[in-house]
């Protein structure tokens, strides 16, 4: 497939403002990000890209800023496969957890080793809203629980989450590339036990979980903390990042309103995930 890499040029050129960004363009249809000295380089599929919508995006972009773009056309090639060898390392939390792709040689002993072919989507667990979902994910006792993942991506957490005992899983992403990747992860794992749908929050029925894992945006997640509490077990728990720490009050006054108790945040780079329990 044929790609258009645009080369963002930000002022300021700050981590935060570039993972705003990649976030941003990743809902508008671009696949991977790579930051440079002078902002960020961006991927999207020719057949894809919209300048309107980009357009739009910088001008409704939250933060203060000066961002001007430049793009290009690609050669076209397998640019998945270039990717995962020069940008898809392996992650490794804690000498318990390790991520890694087909091609990449693993070293030591790892209680989990989760094998994901990630297409150029999110959920490799380079970025820190990932790793903090599955640093919870650790330390709960999931065996037996019914799990719901909101915005699966790659299901590099439904998978961490079978792995630790959650019986039955949902996993949910609106994107069709996600859908189809997580499914194929799934497979690499020997993982039958996730249901995978493709969809939002408006796929949300009868079934309720235990635990709840939504690793998503500020936006969305507003939107879509009633439909949470809905499908959320008495008891039950609900996780959830894509957030700065200057976030935490308004998520967690939409979620108190629907009955929720807060529990606690944990933090890494001003990305943080917090924890809610439904009592």
């Amino acid at each position: 497939m044929q790609y258009i890499q645009v080369q963002f040029n930000c002022e300021p050129n700050t981590e935060v403002l570039t993972d705003v960004l990649s976030a941003q363009l990743g809902e508008i249809g671009f696949e991977s990000f790579v930051r440079t000295e002078t902002g960020l380089e961006a991927y999207i599929p020719l057949p894809v890209l919209s300048l309107e919508k980009v357009d739009q995006l910088l001008s409704d972009f939250p933060l203060e800023a000066e961002i001007t773009y430049s793009y290009s056309e690609m050669e076209d090639k397998n640019w998945n496969e270039e990717w995962e060898k020069n940008y898809f390392q392996p992650v490794v939390i804690d000498d318990v957890l390790c991520i890694h792709s087909s091609f990449h040689k693993i070293g030591g002993e790892f209680r989990y080793c989760i094998l994901i072919d990630p297409k150029m989507s999110f959920g490799t667990g380079h970025h820190q809203t990932t790793e903090l979902m599955m640093r919870e994910l650790l330390k709960m006792d999931l065996q037996g629980k019914s799990l719901l993942d909101m915005g699966c991506g790659t299901a590099v957490l439904a998978i961490l989450a079978s792995m630790r005992g959650a019986s039955p899983v949902t996993a949910v992403d609106i994107d069709e590339w996600a859908y189809h990747n997580a499914m194929e992860n799934a497979r690499l794992n020997g993982i039958d036990n996730i249901n995978l749908l493709q969809g939002g929050a408006e796929l949300l029925g009868d079934e309720t979980y235990d635990v709840i894992l939504a690793n998503i945006n500020r936006n969305i997640l507003l939107q879509d903390i009633p439909a949470y509490t809905q499908v959320l077990n008495k008891n039950g728990v609900l996780i959830m990042s894509g957030f700065y720490k200057e976030d935490i009050p308004a998520i967690r006054a939409a979620a108190e309103a629907q009955g929720l108790t807060y529990g606690h945040f944990s933090e890494i780079d001003q990305w943080v995930t917090a924890i809610f329990c439904f009592q």
